[in-house]
């Protein structure tokens, strides 16, 4: 059989077996026909899960300062001062560099008020302004918020702790997608009377190859001893869960 009949031949039973009709054995023979299709029965597919959980190394603090005036300039006039004051208080006394530093939203919006006699109406303005700030050292996050609250920051999200480099990770959690692959596969040729062949192919869902984030408990914690005026922040950090898929196929004996 030459090249051009094989590729024929292949290209007519992709298109017998989507649309359920006959194949035409000119080129290829009956028994190749029923060979290729035997192989494919002689196949285990199975989804292998992975997932590990490991300490976080770093995290993101969302920082702002939320202003309310009656016109929308007194407002960012307001907010601009109090931003300069915290980016001061990260930069010279936290040292903290300025890629570690950057902004996450900005906005200056009416408020309104409403009533039968006069509808909708301007009441004042708000201007918002949030900062995404990376800090390393763990044990130093609820200090670090606890400056900038006294800085001037009204507006402080979730603690989002991470590993900073998830690749040092990234065999284990494969080996264990691996791993539970394998077990899936052994349970289902033994259940069929049959034996487990090698691998023939594997791959990765990168839409599940994900890393799910810890957010911070941020509670007022505060020694027995200490007056409620003493209290400071405390920050949780948990763990992080990396998750990945695998989708094997095995021959079966």
């Amino acid at each position: 059989m030459n090249v051009w009949a094989k590729r024929l031949g292949s290209v007519m039973i992709a298109g017998a077996l989507l649309t359920g009709g006959s194949v035409w054995t000119g080129a290829l023979g009956a028994g190749e026909v029923y060979a290729a299709e035997a192989a494919q029965q002689n196949l285990i597919k199975v989804l292998g899960k992975g997932e590990i959980s490991v300490k976080p190394d770093i995290v993101y603090l969302s920082i702002g300062v939320e202003s309310y005036a009656e016109t929308a300039k007194s407002a960012q006039k307001h907010n601009a001062t109090k931003m300069a004051q915290i980016n001061t208080l990260l930069k010279k006394t936290w040292k903290i560099d300025d890629k570690d530093i950057k902004t996450e939203q900005f906005y200056v919006q009416p408020n309104y008020s409403y009533s039968d006699k006069e509808g909708r109406k301007v009441q004042n303005y708000t201007a918002a302004h949030s900062l995404e700030v990376t800090l390393r050292d763990l044990s130093k996050v609820g200090e670090l918020l606890d400056a900038v609250a006294e800085a001037g920051a009204n507006n402080i999200g979730n603690a989002r702790f991470s590993i900073e480099n998830r690749d040092a990770f990234e065999t284990q959690v494969i080996e264990k997608a691996m791993a539970n692959a394998d077990l899936k596969a052994q349970a289902i040729a033994k259940a069929s009377k049959r034996q487990l062949g090698a691998v023939v192919s594997v791959v990765q869902d990168e839409a599940a190859n994900r890393e799910l984030y810890s957010y911070g408990n941020m509670d007022m914690a505060k020694a027995e001893s200490a007056s409620i005026a003493d209290a400071s922040t405390a920050v949780k950090p948990g763990e992080i869960k990396l998750i990945t898929q695998l989708y094997v196929q095995y021959e079966m004996k």
